[in-house]
């Protein structure tokens, strides 16, 4: 008996479709506040059975600790709002983490930079 594999393509289209509702509910439901309204999202992964969803966030703040943690305290809200736009029988958990992909290229960039003035 084979054992039955997941679909990753359906984990793709969930975590896909929660970003983008968590990204209209933080537009409509946060510019007010200016640490989340500075906030973007810019990846999201499924697992854990379509459990979880990381969600990936870029913030204009220099302040990342305290962007996570204001947007640590508003997940439940943030999931609850995403419960009701979500047309699924469940609604996975979601957790944000920042994003520093930036960060590590420009560090790799100046590495590379200093190596070829070497």
């Amino acid at each position: 008996m084979q054992k039955k594999q997941i679909n990753s393509n359906r984990n793709d289209r969930v975590a896909s479709k929660v970003q983008t509702l968590v990204a209209e509910i933080l537009r409509d439901n946060y510019a007010e506040e200016p640490l989340i309204a500075g906030v973007s999202l810019v990846g999201a992964v499924a697992h854990g059975g379509l459990q979880f969803v990381k969600l990936f966030f870029v913030a204009r703040s220099n302040d990342v600790a305290a962007v996570q943690k204001k947007l640590d305290a508003e997940t439940r809200a943030i999931r609850f709002e995403l419960a009701r736009r979500m047309n699924q029988k469940y609604v996975p958990e979601i957790k944000f983490a920042y994003d520093d992909t930036m960060e590590r290229a420009a560090r790799i960039d100046e590495l590379l930079d200093k190596l070829q003035g070497e």
